[in-house]
C-alpha cells in the first residue's frame, strides 16, 4: 500500500467517524465551509467557559472567508433597503433589535416576522446571524425584527423565554411604528431561536394573545433526548455535537429536572390550536432527529405542517445561501410558506 493510499485510508476513516458509516457525506460546498472552519481554530466550546467560547470564530466567519475566496457567491440576496438598529421592550428592559427592511413597491403595511438567532442560549448575536434576516425580509417582502435576547450563564431558565414573549409583544403593539402591518406577524428561529419562536407562539395561544401567522423552526431544540437516531450518528459532527448540547443545558438550566419543562422538550408539550409551521432540518445534526419528532407531533395534534430534512449539510447551513445551494432552496421554501401565511 503507498503512501496515497493510506492517507485516503485515513480520511475516510476520519470522516466515518464523524459522520457515522451509514450517512451521505457532505457536499462538496459544505466540506468547503467545513474545511475553512477547521482553519480557524476554533477550541472545544464544551472544554471552555462562556466567555472563552463567545471568542471563538464561528461557522459565520467561515462562510465570510468561503465568499472572499469565490468568484460565485451570490451576495444580491443580502440587499435590503434598510437595516437600523433599535431597541424593544424585553422582559426585564430594552433589548438590543435589528430592523430590516425589504425594497419593495407595496405602499402599504408589510408584514412583519420577529426572528430569534441561534446559540443554545449562551453565545451569539445579531451580528453573528445577520444572514438569514437578510435573505428572508429580501425574498418574502416582509420587514424582519431581530431581537436580542438575555444570555446564560449570567442569565438562567426562563429568562430567553420571557424576552423572546415579551419582545413579540411590543412588535406587534409597535408594528404599525416602523411600517409594518399588526395582523401580519409571524416567528422565526434558528436551533435555540427556533425553541423561542415556537414558545412564543405557544404562550400567545395560552395567554389569548394574537397567534403569530407562522412558525419557521429551522434545525429546532426541540427535545432533551441524547440517545435519538440523529444523535448516534452525528454525535461528534461538526460544527454542533452532543458535548457541545449537553454544555449548552448545563449553562442555561437552573437544574438537570428542567430538561423534563416543555418549554425546553417541546416534542412533550401541548402544540394544539397554533397556526402553520415549517421545520426545517439538516442531515448531518444531532438534532436531526428531534426536529423530525416535533413535526409529527404537531401534525398529531393537528397542526398544519411542512417539514425538509436537507441531505449533505449541517447545522447552521441555512444562513449560509450565497455559497451553499442546499441553504438557497430551504430559504426559497421558508419564504414562500411565510409569504402564504400573510395572505390573511
Amino acid at each position: 500500500m503507498n503512501y496515497k493510499t493510506i492517507l485516503v485510508s485515513l480520511l475516510a476513516f476520519a470522516s466515518l467517524q464523524v459522520f457515522g458509516a451509514q450517512s451521505k457525506m457532505p457536499t462538496e460546498e459544505m466540506q468547503k465551509i467545513l474545511t475553512e472552519m477547521d482553519k480557524k481554530g476554533a477550541k472545544p466550546i464544551e472544554t471552555l467557559n462562556a466567555d472563552e467560547a463567545r471568542k471563538q470564530p464561528t461557522p459565520t466567519d467561515a462562510v465570510r472567508s468561503v465568499m472572499a475566496q469565490s468568484r460565485d457567491a451570490n451576495t444580491e440576496m443580502l440587499e435590503v433597503s434598510e437595516v437600523k438598529d433599535i431597541t424593544v421592550e424585553g422582559a426585564a428592559g430594552l433589548l438590543p433589535a435589528r430592523l430590516y427592511k425589504p425594497y419593495t413597491k407595496d405602499k402599504g403595511p408589510l408584514p412583519v416576522v420577529v426572528y430569534y438567532h441561534g446559540g443554545g442560549f449562551v453565545l451569539a448575536d445579531n451580528d453573528t446571524y445577520d444572514a438569514t434576516p437578510r435573505s428572508l425580509a429580501s425574498k418574502t417582502k416582509a420587514i424582519f425584527i431581530s431581537v436580542e435576547y438575555r444570555k446564560a450563564p449570567e442569565n438562567k431558565f426562563p429568562a430567553a423565554h420571557e424576552d423572546a414573549y415579551a419582545a413579540y409583544k411590543w412588535v406587534v403593539a409597535n408594528a404599525a411604528s416602523f411600517g409594518g402591518d399588526p395582523k401580519r406577524v409571524a416567528v422565526a428561529g434558528e436551533s435555540a431561536g427556533g425553541n423561542l419562536a415556537l414558545n412564543t407562539a405557544i404562550r400567545a395561544r395560552d395567554e389569548h394573545f394574537q397567534l403569530p401567522t407562522h412558525e419557521l423552526l429551522i434545525y429546532p431544540l426541540a427535545g432533551t433526548n441524547t440517545e435519538t437516531e440523529s444523535y448516534k450518528k452525528f454525535g461528534n459532527a461538526k460544527p454542533l455535537n452532543k458535548s457541545m448540547m449537553n454544555w449548552f443545558m448545563d449553562n442555561y438550566l437552573n437544574t438537570p429536572a428542567d430538561k423534563n419543562d416543555p418549554r425546553i422538550n417541546l416534542v412533550n408539550a401541548n402544540l394544539k390550536g397554533l397556526n402553520p409551521c415549517t421545520i426545517i432540518t439538516a442531515q448531518i445534526d444531532p438534532l436531526q432527529s428531534e426536529g423530525k419528532d416535533l413535526a409529527k407531533k404537531m401534525k398529531k395534534q393537528g397542526v398544519k405542517v411542512s417539514y425538509r430534512n436537507y441531505d449533505g449539510v449541517t447545522h447552521e447551513f441555512f444562513g449560509m445561501a450565497p455559497v451553499l445551494r442546499e441553504a438557497r432552496s430551504a430559504q426559497e421554501m421558508a419564504a414562500s410558506r411565510l409569504k402564504k401565511s400573510f395572505k390573511l
